[in-house]
């Protein structure tokens, strides 16, 4: 998998020799960070666990961890893609994680940024191809404020709620729907989730020039 950059910011991908050890202890010192996860991840080995069964055993999914470039090579985050479907051409977000002191910056949008250039540019675009998709989709807790917000602003558009997608860990903030008697998981809340996308037609009628702008702004 290729480096993805703009002028501030870098994607590389995740490599656990290289990133999880910092990634964990960033992640324990702000908690908060993983509390919309559908799966918990405390301490360094549950991370280790989660990346590799969820992404790098899986063929349709990447990982990314997020360099800002401006600020001495910092390690700013996660931002990864899975559910790839080449059939359908189509992907989804995941793993959209920004440390405290690099949120309201330039960071997130220049990480989604260049996910959507790479998904969505055709494969003969110059000077910088992509996969040519005709979808990217992302999910996300209808709770989850700061996640719903980062995606309408990066352009994605909001298609609806899906009911009980997820069934969570114990001690996951659910959508606060009573569980019926009988459940085989009684114990688990439920999430709802929020759908948006950016499809191919969104890029080629003025999206791809509204995110090479919020990649280009200066803040």
């Amino acid at each position: 998998m290729a480096t993805l950059e703009s002028e501030r910011v870098k994607l590389t991908p995740f490599i656990p020799s290289e990133h999880a050890k910092e990634y964990a202890e960033r992640a324990k010192a702000n908690p908060e960070l993983h509390r919309w996860y559908p799966f918990n991840l405390s301490n360094l080995d549950a991370i280790l666990t989660t990346v590799e069964l969820r992404i790098r055993r899986d063929p349709t999914g990447v990982l990314f961890t997020i360099i800002d470039k401006a600020r001495g090579n910092s390690v700013a985050g996660l931002i990864g893609l899975i559910n790839a479907s080449p059939t359908n051409l189509s992907v989804e977000f995941a793993w959209v994680l920004v440390f405290p002191e690099f949120q309201r910056t330039y960071v997130t949008s220049n990480a989604v940024g260049l996910l959507l250039q790479y998904c969505l540019e055709l494969p003969t675009a110059s000077p910088k191809p992509g996969l040519g998709l005709r979808r990217v989709q992302w999910t996300t807790h209808t709770l989850n404020e700061a996640s719903y917000n980062a995606a309408k602003r990066m352009g994605l558009k909001e298609e609806g709620v899906l009911r009980w997608t997820l069934v969570l860990p114990e001690g996951k903030e659910g959508h606060g729907i009573p569980i019926r008697e009988g459940d085989p998981r009684i114990c688990n809340p439920g999430q709802d989730s929020i759908m948006l996308s950016f499809c191919a037609d969104d890029w080629e009628n003025g999206g791809r020039e509204e995110v090479k702008k919020l990649i280009d702004r200066k803040l």
